[in-house]
């Protein structure tokens, strides 16, 4: 069960090559699409896959005026479970400003919080939840790719801030772009641009498969209620 509020403040950390940016993006054109509003900022080092990136979005269905990191975030989303265990993270430790009644999606398939975190967050009314993003990536999509699908559509799933099909218009706007012309001034350019535009809309359909069973997973969690990790096996 979910529950709506008017903004949430959001703070992503992963590894690069991830997609933490890419999340970031897609989630800004998702609030766009349905006539809300975004601001993001992405924040990375050096620019290589592993190290470490974090991102900040702020959505809301009123006007947003800030922009710059988000200090204070409603939810923290943790794509790599090393941001919490060797601390990969430009934020220490992870829930740093966490505030009361908030949310904690991790990507992981085991148990990552010490004793001295599942305090804190207890204090604090949090909920974590905890599933194998990359793992149904690879099971549904086909490849690790689409973690950051699975993680935006649980956010998403919990927040209920759009729909499915705000964020569809999203990830094909980030796949394929506005429009698709294929009248080049040969036969074989056109079936070139053809067979890339086919493998686009699988990759489309993968993803949107990855984030509607993530959606689906998001139904049967009360982020209101009295649990502070919930675990779903994949």
């Amino acid at each position: 069960m979910a529950t709506e509020k008017k903004r949430y403040n959001i703070r992503i950390s992963g590894l690069g090559g991830q997609g933490v940016v890419t999340t970031a993006h897609i989630l800004g054109s998702t609030m766009d699409n349905a006539g809300k509003y975004a601001s993001l900022v992405p924040f990375f080092g050096s620019e290589k896959r592993m190290a470490p990136v974090e991102a900040y979005v702020r959505a809301s269905s009123e006007p947003i005026y800030e922009v710059g990191e988000v200090v204070y975030p409603d939810i923290i989303m943790i794509y790599h479970s090393q941001v919490v265990t060797h601390g990969k993270s430009y934020t220490m430790p992870f829930y740093t400003g966490l505030k009361p009644n908030s949310l904690i999606i991790i990507n992981t398939e085991f148990d990552v919080l010490t004793k001295e975190d599942e305090k804190v967050l207890s204090d604090l009314n949090a909920t974590v939840v905890q599933f194998d993003a990359t793992g149904l990536a690879k099971q549904i999509a086909g490849t690790e790719l689409a973690t950051n699908m699975a993680m935006m559509g649980m956010l998403l799933g919990l927040t209920k801030l759009v729909t499915v099909e705000h964020i569809e218009a999203a990830v094909r706007e980030r796949f394929l772009g506005t429009s698709f012309v294929a009248s080049g001034g040969t036969a074989m350019l056109d079936s070139a641009i053809e067979k890339k535009f086919k493998k686009k809309e699988q990759l489309l359909e993968a993803n949107m498969n990855v984030i509607k069973k993530t959606f689906e997973m998001a139904d049967s969690v009360d982020i209101t209620g009295s649990d502070l990790i919930v675990r779903f096996s994949i």
